[in-house]
């Protein structure tokens, strides 16, 4: 779930303009594209890639383990499948509005050939000063540094600003992990936390979360487990109930998944809930200043 500059990725839809833009970006930053998927070119280099007819056949010339999708909703479940059926190990599927029972079978494959989906609606993952793969700012330096902070959103946009105010705090990032905001997810957020809390790189984590769903309050369970200082922000406060806010899963069912719901199971797990993405730098600086001192003196 925390892309390396070892892994090879395969773009699908690569020729396309926004599959061309983020694929330079990508590239340009370290990420290690070896292949790119589009029928029509096959035989062709874009970016200077190859370009295959199929994902199996990128997969079986260059050992691609990871594939990130910039393909229409309408094709999406043809292209997610293939490259399950292909043994693509990571797909990150940025697709929205991706029709539910194509959601269902394209994560009924990857469970069948043990691959690990990203979304849909993800912006992406990120390893800030070795690679992305998607469509996040990794490149921008005033938003991403390497750091010790591991960071888990459903939004690009909210985690993007939170990222941006970590790094102005003088803490930056060891990997962002974007699980997306379909409501039928593959990773979890707390899949991404168990994750980051195994990565040796990650000293403390960050929740960007929101209304809607029980993914927060489950990670809370597990955060419970953890060493590692956790923070969380959840948007959507003053969201009235039983009202779509935002992302498609943002739906709030009884008190399950309300701001309130979500704020309680984190708090009881000794998870720091901040009001703003700029209290919850800060707190988190804190913390990570206070272990690194007592590491030193121990």
């Amino acid at each position: 779930m925390i892309v390396r500059r070892t892994n090879k990725v395969v773009v699908l839809g690569i020729t396309g303009r926004q599959g061309t833009f983020w694929t330079e970006k990508m590239i340009a930053y370290g990420t290690q594209v070896v292949a790119g998927v589009n029928p029509k070119r096959a035989g062709e280099r874009h970016c200077n890639v190859p370009i295959y007819a199929s994902t199996a056949d990128a997969v079986r010339d260059t050992a691609a383990d990871v594939a990130v999708m910039f393909i229409p909703p309408a094709n999406a479940r043809e292209a997610a499948v293939s490259a399950s059926e292909a043994g693509i190990k990571l797909l990150v599927v940025l697709t929205e509005h991706i029709p539910a029972q194509d959601v269902m079978a394209m994560h009924a494959a990857a469970a069948r050939h043990g691959t690990r989906i990203i979304g849909p609606n993800t912006s992406g993952l990120v390893t800030p000063g070795e690679c992305f793969v998607g469509i996040m700012p990794a490149f921008v330096p005033s938003v991403f540094k390497p750091g010790p902070v591991g960071v888990i959103s459903r939004s690009g946009s909210l985690g993007t600003l939170m990222c941006l105010k970590l790094t102005q705090s003088g803490v930056g990032q060891s990997a962002f992990i974007g699980i997306g905001g379909d409501p039928m997810l593959g990773a979890t957020t707390r899949e991404a936390l168990e994750a980051l809390d195994r990565d040796a790189k990650t000293r403390a984590v960050v929740i960007v979360g929101e209304i809607g769903g029980s993914m927060e309050e489950d990670a809370a369970e597990y955060a419970r487990t953890m060493r590692k200082p956790v923070a969380a922000f959840i948007a959507g406060a003053a969201s009235p109930p039983g009202k779509k806010m935002g992302h498609a899963g943002a739906i709030v069912t009884g008190n399950r998944g309300s701001y309130a719901s979500k704020r309680k199971a984190l708090e009881a797990a000794d998870v720091m809930v901040a009001d703003t993405p700029a209290q919850i730098a800060q707190l988190l600086a804190a913390k990570i200043r206070q272990g690194l001192t007592r590491a030193a003196s121990g």
